[in-house]
């Protein structure tokens, strides 16, 4: 028995010495990083322990734009840029906000100089009226994206002193004043005898501005030329280029990709589609848009059409042929607001399958009053067809002129705001709608920043409002009577007419497009 016990004791033996070795391993794995801990703890209460976190906490202009009581932060705002604000539009102060911090570390300062001879170097030419707490959010986005320069033909309040100062002092950007020396260059200009444009000459409203963005863009190839700019965009300040497909979100890698021997590029427009009527800084609230025919499936598109127009006589409310950047080269000449053309040649042009020009069209319920006060014409159906190029404007126009403000609200609610979250959630299952939120995330970090104030300062420091004032006393309205100096066409060429807005295809386009 013995002999059979002996075995027995000496493996219950080895177990026991084994589990009492893993319990005071364990037991030390346990108690040594308490032990660690207490003394870490007992070193930075009494000061012997550099924790570094605590140096990055001190260095509060490090700090993310909007965080806390960052500098940087919304709320941060000092009375100092606030009264700056005031003395530019009345709703300045709380669309610009921000900060009056002077630089937006994460961009370098507010000037934007990313490099000291960026290529492709891009230039944006527009025409507007608007005002800063517009025109200072769509500029400085283009920047970061890429752009490189601007070409800014003003009149109304983008003109005034208080506005021209500040969009001057920006690095980059170039004021034209609509003044009689200008309207009488573009007299004498070359597309303004050409039998191309002569369509829309002599009407009013639309066709006016169409006629005065075209002359403007004439003007502006030229400098972009003489700037040696590598490409040229007409966009209007209630639009933004949004580059998806491109790396960076970078509109210069987007046209850096593009083959050499493409003259034109163009972008097809989506349009915003509002959820709310009580919008008032669009860029940094609106993120639903209405997707392009072009980036559509054709039976897609065809059969959600009812559903995505809404009673509304087209799909878009406004223009759906997109807008297009063009290589700056010899000959070349606008074919109206929309597209480019060269004397000597057809452009070669691409149309691209992810990039858009984002338009943000009828966002506030204040763009229908403001529209109409814009254009004497008489609210009949025969007499807006005079003055409007698409439906939709001239149904606008005429409710803006003929019902009250509570009529009013209600019409935009129904055709324009975008209330019904089922049909939405159709829609963007569909693909008809799209969510995007880069520029909104943008925009709002450049205000966080206290870019826009920043500008504003810049301006104030470097010049008086006294020096503005003969500008602003020489801007001068274009009216149909300017356009009476038209010389009698001398040249008349076998050009198409200018390429004007047009509508989406509709319903009654479906047999022609299969």
């Amino acid at each position: 028995m013995a002999g059979l016990n002996g075995p027995w004791r000496s493996s219950g033996s080895s177990a026991n010495a084994h589990g009492s070795f893993v319990w005071r391993l364990l037991l030390v794995l346990t108690v040594l990083p308490m032990v660690l801990a207490i003394y870490a703890f007992i070193l930075q209460w009494r000061g012997g322990l550099d924790d570094p976190a605590s140096r990055w906490a001190a260095a509060e202009d490090r700090s993310f734009p909007g965080m806390g009581d960052s500098p940087l932060s919304v709320g941060g705002s000092s009375s100092f840029a606030t009264s700056l604000l005031s003395t530019t539009a009345a709703d300045c102060g709380e669309i610009l906000g921000g900060s009056s911090s002077p630089s937006f570390p994460y961009y370098r300062g507010w000037k934007l100089d990313f490099e000291a001879d960026p290529r492709p170097k891009i230039c944006i030419t527009s025409s507007t009226s608007a005002g800063l707490e517009q025109i200072l959010p769509w500029l400085f986005y283009h920047k970061i994206i890429g752009v490189t320069n601007f070409l800014l033909f003003v009149e109304g309040r983008a003109a005034k002193p208080s506005a021209s100062a500040v969009l001057e002092s920006i690095p980059g950007v170039k004021i034209i004043f609509r003044t009689r020396e200008l309207e009488e260059k573009q007299a004498n200009s070359r597309i303004w005898n050409e039998h191309w444009l002569a369509g829309f000459f002599y009407k009013p409203c639309n066709y006016e501005l169409f006629v005065k963005q075209s002359l403007n863009m004439e003007m502006a190839i030229v400098m972009a030329r003489d700037a040696g700019m590598d490409w040229i965009i007409h966009l209007d300040t209630d639009e933004l280029i949004h580059p998806a497909g491109a790396q960076e979100y970078s509109l210069r890698q987007l046209l850096s990709d593009v083959p050499s021997n493409v003259d034109m590029v163009i972008f097809p427009n989506y349009e915003s589609s509002i959820e709310r009527d009580d919008i008032k800084d669009p860029f940094s609230e609106v993120s639903m848009f209405k997707k392009n025919y072009d980036h559509l499936p054709k039976d897609t598109y065809f059969s959600m059409y009812k559903e995505a127009t809404r009673g509304n006589p087209n799909y878009f409310l406004t223009y759906g042929n997109g807008k297009s950047a063009a290589r700056v080269q010899d000959h070349l000449r606008p074919n109206g607001a929309h597209r480019w053309h060269n004397y000597m040649k057809s452009p070669n042009e691409i149309k691209l399958e992810e990039a858009a020009v984002l338009h943000y069209t009828y966002t506030k319920f204040s763009d229908l009053t403001s529209r109409r006060d814009r254009c004497g014409c008489k609210p009949t159906k025969d007499d807006v067809k005079r003055c409007f190029m698409l439906d939709f404007d001239r149904d606008a126009f005429i409710i803006a002129s003929t019902a009250t403000e509570e009529e009013m609200l209600r019409w935009f609610r129904e055709r324009v705001v975008w209330t019904n979250r089922q049909l939405n959630l159709k829609l963007l299952r569909k693909g008809i709608l799209t969510r995007i939120y880069a520029p909104m995330a943008i925009i709002q970090s450049l205000r966080a920043s206290g870019i826009f104030s920043s500008a504003i300062t810049s301006a104030n420091k470097l010049s008086s409002m006294e020096n503005f004032q003969n500008n602003n006393s020489s801007v001068l309205a274009t009216s149909v009577e300017s356009q009476a100096r038209r010389k009698v066409l001398q040249i008349f060429d076998t050009s198409e007419a200018a390429f004007p807005p047009l509508s989406p295809p509709g319903l009654n386009d479906l047999d022609l497009s299969s």
